[in-house]
């Protein structure tokens, strides 16, 4: 009996290390956003085995703590969110040739291309690989008017959901002419203020000023929909500025993954929540690690 109490505990306390030492690992390398099966092999276990250790003894699985882990560090940056938009403002940043990271102009679609629903434009698009799954890209002659993303296998869903923002359009894949595009979005090395990415934003008005205004939310930044209403004049209108952000078709480049809830939380996100976690934490290494996008 003594024996086999000795036993246990030595394998109670072999278990824990691997938690301890798997904890110490996921708070430096959250950003990474390590799967469960990455973790296990490092370990040379199971990745059940890990799942179970991990809910005994820190009482949530590796991908709740990572989570955790970056609701807590978009809590951080909310905290300063407050002054993001009114700096913008105040350094005269809300003109329409303002650059942001990705060094981007813009301008807005006629009211009538809108109302008409696309009719008259060709949209050129392609499928291509990324951080973060699988990119399509959607252009006009006047510039980039859609980015969306897929998982493995519904690239198609994707694409119809985009397609559907402008159903009178004519859409012509076109991979070679997108191509260049994505491989200067996703290259942070690429981001050259004197090569400026132009845009195209084919919305109402009112959307339109919405994803302006998320324009100004810089790297490493964060806002919520109560602000971004009351910078476009309209502080009452926090839950319509919350549909325009999710109709944003230009994710990532319009970063309306920076928007946060009231509490900080990370609200919704079109391209799913996983992904907007990534794409912060990507950012935050981009930040923490002194890149510079010039």
């Amino acid at each position: 009996m003594r024996e086999t109490f000795t036993m246990n505990l030595k394998e109670a306390a072999h278990d824990y290390e691997i938690v301890r030492r798997n904890l110490d690992y996921l708070r430096e390398h959250w950003r990474e956003q390590p799967s469960l099966e990455a973790l296990a092999e490092m370990n040379g276990v199971s990745s059940a085995h890990l799942q179970r250790l991990f809910m005994r003894w820190a009482g949530l699985s590796p991908k709740a703590f990572v989570q955790a882990l970056t609701i807590d560090h978009a809590r951080k940056l909310l905290r300063n969110s407050a002054s993001v938009l009114d700096t913008a403002y105040e350094v005269g940043l809300s003109g329409p040739g303002r650059l942001h990271d990705l060094f981007v102009t813009h301008e807005g679609m006629t009211p009538g291309a809108y109302k008409a629903r696309g009719k008259g434009i060709t949209i050129r698009y392609g499928f291509h690989d990324c951080p973060f799954g699988k990119a399509i890209l959607m252009m006009t002659d006047q510039g980039i008017c859609g980015l969306a993303f897929a998982d493995e296998g519904q690239e198609q869903a994707s694409f119809a959901d985009m397609r559907n923002r402008w159903p009178e359009a004519a859409f012509v894949e076109d991979q070679a002419g997108t191509g260049p595009h994505v491989a200067r979005i996703f290259n942070p090395s690429r981001w050259k203020a004197e090569q400026p990415l132009r845009i195209v934003f084919i919305g109402s008005e009112f959307e339109t000023r919405v994803w302006q205004t998320l324009l100004k939310i810089p790297m490493g930044g964060a806002t919520t929909y109560s602000d971004i209403a009351g910078h476009i004049g309209n502080p009452r209108a926090s839950r319509a500025v919350g549909a325009a952000v999710g109709r944003n078709p230009i994710s990532f480049v319009v970063p309306c993954h920076r928007v946060l809830g009231k509490s900080g939380g990370l609200c919704g996100y079109h391209w799913g929540l996983t992904r907007k976690q990534a794409i912060l934490g990507w950012e935050a290494g981009l930040v923490s690690g002194g890149a510079e996008a010039a």
